[in-house]
């Protein structure tokens, strides 16, 4: 893959993380249609029984009802080939249940990280660390 392509990789992402961070589901559900591939491979934890870009399209649907605010920062890209990997902080304040934790108002910082594969200008393939264990001390579900 050119140079070209993997910068408008890396812009395809920017675009996705500027939908997310405006916190509007149907601005966030247009931005997974028109940039993820609809057979996506989803290699993160996802609700279960759901495939492809609807799974992350849940995913978004879960977030945002736990935490309305939610910014996705990212802070290092690298794109080679085919694929572009990203690590983010993920800030956000927690006014809705995630995961079996009912709303504490905490506002909330966790890192992720992210490898994206693209085909044919979209993204294809995701696979994902999340430190969720950071995320479940900081609500106060587990201990620090």
């Amino acid at each position: 893959m050119s140079a070209a392509g993997t910068t408008s990789n890396a812009a395809t992402l920017q675009r996705f993380h500027s939908a997310v961070n405006s916190g509007d589901p149907e601005v966030i559900s247009k931005a997974i249609d028109d940039l993820v591939a609809p057979d996506l491979l989803f290699h993160a934890p996802v609700p279960m029984g759901l495939t492809g870009a609807e799974a992350l399209k849940r995913v978004w649907e879960v977030l945002l009802r736990a935490f309305p605010d939610i910014r996705v920062t990212a802070e290092e890209t690298i794109s080679e080939g085919d694929r572009t990997a990203v690590r983010n902080t993920v800030t956000g304040t927690h006014r809705g249940e995630y995961q079996g934790v009912p709303p504490t108002g905490k506002t909330v910082s966790y890192s992720e990280i992210f490898i994206f594969r693209f085909t044919d200008g979209r993204i294809a393939e995701v696979r994902g660390v999340v430190d969720v264990l950071s995320l479940l001390r900081q609500l106060g579900a587990l201990p620090s």
